[in-house]
């Protein structure tokens, strides 16, 4: 499933598979291998297939039907044809009648809402399906662009104050690239606890409201949500080379998601920061805690930013699955550490008048408006260094290599300094305790940079 790099084998879940032709006669089908079977006597002919989808795992990556509701996931249900990935779906649902409501990003059909349209099967897969009695809360326009929030079961919660911060995030994330590639967007909750998935026109969540009681929750959660949001750019279209065409059966291996998820990372804690939605230390409270993850993990020493984004598939998206514990890390750390080091290196070489945003931009606009494709790793470090005026070799080192990050240097451009404890566990474990704090008589370029960069 794009998104989720991981075998998912949905084919396992596939039961009761029969054939039939137009009059109703049962055609030969036999599986040749994991996920495919073959059907006999229909080349040139119309037929029918009927099977059944057993669902187990409530999961964001899963699909999921009881009594109340059904997430369906389009990876997890629809069959394709061999060699026919392009063609244009129709889709037509049929549900329990108690049930009033459709969330999706597929295309209504006008005057049937059962009916959705898509032009091929990526945009088919791209289109998680909610079905059941849903709630819709008050959408809300940017740039004259619909944006809604449907989901089961979504408890109790101050929903217009929910919303308002919604429309912010919207707002603050739109603001960074500068253009809404989209005819409408929804958020979609399916319920609590399942996690979440970008989608170009949408995402799918776990939401649960009943647990936005304190401010802390609140602040997890707006995150969460400019995470999933900013992927619609971050991934979905400002993507590497290898994300796409997706290959179903193989999953696509790049060595580029430390880009795509660690510096979305990044960009979620900018987001709800420039969005008016958290202060200055809390900002760096969430560096500093991909900061002590990272430097307390001994796979720092093993593992580099590109070998763990190509390894996720059998590490993990957080370095715990392999087979040698302690010998990988996770980009979601370390990529919003090097997106910051970066950043402040673009900010002090170009005397704070460019930023990572222009490279994010820079991106957007070359490579999927103009040139309609992914981006290589070269081309990602041109874009930067095009964007910085300078050479950025060693920054990039810590993407290749496992170099000691050189936090001293990259941070004082922006005045900030790291400080240091080590704390003795009951067990006599000793571990780093890493704090952000800024440097005291700021200069006029470091005051630049820290105020811009904050929002401030």
């Amino acid at each position: 499933m794009p998104g989720y790099y991981q075998i998912m084998d949905y084919a396992k879940s596939v039961k009761n598979m029969l054939a039939k032709d137009t009059k109703g006669n049962s055609l030969p089908i036999k599986k040749i291998n994991d996920n495919t079977w073959e059907i006999s006597d229909v080349k040139n002919k119309t037929f029918l297939v009927n099977y059944s989808i057993q669902t187990e795992k409530q999961f964001v990556a899963n699909s999921y039907v009881d009594s109340t509701h059904a997430y369906i996931i389009p990876e997890n249900t629809f069959l394709y044809e061999e060699e026919s990935i392009n063609t244009p779906i129709s889709i037509k649902l049929i549900f329990n009648e108690k049930w009033k409501n459709v969330a999706t990003g597929l295309e209504p059909v006008p005057g049937n809402s059962q009916k959705f349209t898509a032009s091929d099967f990526d945009i088919l897969y791209d289109c998680p399906i909610l079905i059941g009695n849903l709630e819709e809360l008050s959408s809300f326009n940017v740039k004259g662009i619909k944006h809604q929030f449907i989901g089961y079961n979504l408890g109790n919660f101050d929903r217009e104050f929910f919303m308002t911060n919604l429309k912010k995030i919207v707002e603050s994330s739109i603001d960074i690239i500068g253009d809404i590639p989209y005819k409408n967007y929804s958020f979609i909750g399916i319920g609590p606890g399942r996690g979440g998935i970008e989608h170009l026109n949408n995402t799918t969540i776990s939401f649960d409201g009943t647990q936005l009681t304190t401010p802390e929750a609140i602040d997890k959660m707006m995150n969460f949500i400019a995470h999933e949001y900013f992927h619609h750019f971050n991934v979905k279209r400002i993507r590497p080379f290898e994300l796409g065409p997706f290959d179903y059966d193989n999953g696509n291996r790049t060595n580029l998601l430390w880009i795509s998820e660690g510096l979305t990372v990044y960009y979620e804690y900018l987001i709800v920061k420039r969005a008016g939605l958290l202060d200055a230390q809390t900002l760096l409270s969430h560096f500093e805690q991909n900061l002590n993850a990272y430097e307390n993990n001994p796979g720092r020493f093993h593992q580099s930013l590109k070998q763990a984004s190509y390894h996720t598939w059998s590490d993990g998206p957080f370095g715990t699955k392999g087979n040698e514990p302690g010998k990988s890390i996770s980009y979601y750390n370390k990529g919003p550490i090097v997106g910051l080091l970066l950043d402040f290196e673009i900010r002090n070489a170009t005397q704070n008048k460019k930023s990572l945003d222009d490279v994010m931009r820079l991106l957007y606009w070359n490579y999927y408006k103009e040139k309609q494709r992914g981006f290589t790793e070269a081309e990602f470090q041109q874009s930067c260094e095009q964007v910085a005026g300078i050479s950025l070799d060693e920054i990039f080192e810590y993407v290749y290599t496992t170099k000691e990050l050189n936090y001293k240097k990259y941070l004082a451009y922006a005045g900030l300094i790291i400080d240091k404890q080590t704390i003795v566990s009951n067990d006599n474990t000793k571990k780093q305790k890493l704090m952000i704090s800024r440097i005291k008589n700021l200069n006029p370029l470091q005051l630049a940079i820290l105020n811009s960069w904050l929002g401030e």
